[in-house]
């Protein structure tokens, strides 16, 4: 069965469009300033330790025994079922003999007072000059891939769609990373590489569109201006069905590994899950948007320009 779609005036909404991305950003940039992101072991350094308690435990606790041991920094919460918990104990150092005491002597604070009612199930540590190493990577990682996608589609099509196309990525990134802030979710190296992912994704979805809208502007000599409102609408229409068999699939996918994937993957999935909805809004509200007002209003009939395009791309 394929999917058929008349023309739909999507662009009659952009106004309502503008309201909620200037909104969500907003909401997104101001928790990203005050809260700011969870950021993992991966990227602060730390000894994280994965404890399974035979009965459910009581966080202050936890807490209390870790601060009388000279670890009241430790960071304690729930992962998965309120029966497991997860420890992050910050590290002063990147030597290894020092990290393994720190792990060492938590170990012993838990089995002093839970005894036998508890079992270990992960132990990993990550230095501090390490984790910040990652974490500038990381963001040097994002620019460069934002920098690579400009000068690929100023090359493919026209500067002001590259310049379209990095806004609406830009506009991505935030809100999935603003959302992460809320939700109070760990941002973690397998949480960057979804976020990169969501870029590539969301790209692709946008480059669908501008590629149809780019064969839309060359009308034959002869034949009648067109708005570019029109031909905006026209093309987003033309690439509908394309964009919700390929983001519906993807999002079934994801979603699945959301509630059934386990905690590991939980923050990997939920950036997955967030950024392939908002790459899809942007693509058709934010990137083609963007089009809309950069471009003459009305496009005259020039099909030289559209045969010295083909000969371009041959």
């Amino acid at each position: 069965m394929r999917l058929r779609f008349h023309y739909i005036p999507f662009m009659r909404l952009r106004k309502y469009a503008l309201i909620v991305s200037a909104v969500v950003l907003a909401i997104s940039i101001i928790s990203l300033g005050v809260r700011g992101l969870n950021f993992g072991i991966d990227f602060t350094g730390g000894a994280l330790i994965q404890v399974e308690f035979h009965e459910v435990p009581a966080i202050e606790e936890i807490r209390s025994y870790l601060s009388e041991a000279g670890y009241g920094e430790s960071t304690i919460q729930h992962f998965g079922s309120d029966r497991d918990i997860l420890i992050r104990a910050p590290l002063d150092t990147d030597e290894s003999d020092q990290a393994m005491a720190v792990i060492s002597e938590i170990r012993q604070v838990l089995h002093s007072a839970y005894g036998d009612n508890l079992d270990i199930h992960r132990v990993e540590t990550v230095g501090p000059r390490v984790g910040s190493e990652l974490r500038e990577q990381g963001m040097y990682a994002v620019l460069y891939a934002l920098l690579a996608i400009v000068m690929y589609v100023w090359w493919r099509f026209e500067l002001n769609f590259g310049i379209a196309a990095i806004i609406a990525l830009v506009h991505d990134v935030i809100i999935t990373l603003g959302i992460f802030s809320l939700a109070g979710e760990t941002f973690s190296l397998p949480v960057l590489a979804a976020i990169l992912t969501v870029i590539g994704y969301s790209l692709n979805d946008t480059i669908v569109v501008f590629d149809r809208v780019r064969e839309n502007l060359y009308v034959p000599e002869g034949g009648e201006k067109r708005p570019i409102m029109e031909i905006v609408n026209t093309s987003i229409t033309q690439t509908l069905s394309r964009t919700i068999i390929t983001s519906g699939t993807t999002l079934a996918v994801v979603l699945v590994l959301f509630l059934f994937g386990g905690e590991v993957i939980n923050g990997f999935a939920f950036a997955l899950l967030v950024g392939v909805i908002v790459g899809t809004y942007s693509s058709i509200f934010v990137g083609s948007l963007l089009l809309v007002y950069w471009q003459p209003k009305y496009i005259e009939p020039h099909l030289k320009k559209l045969e010295q395009k083909e000969e371009e791309v041959v």
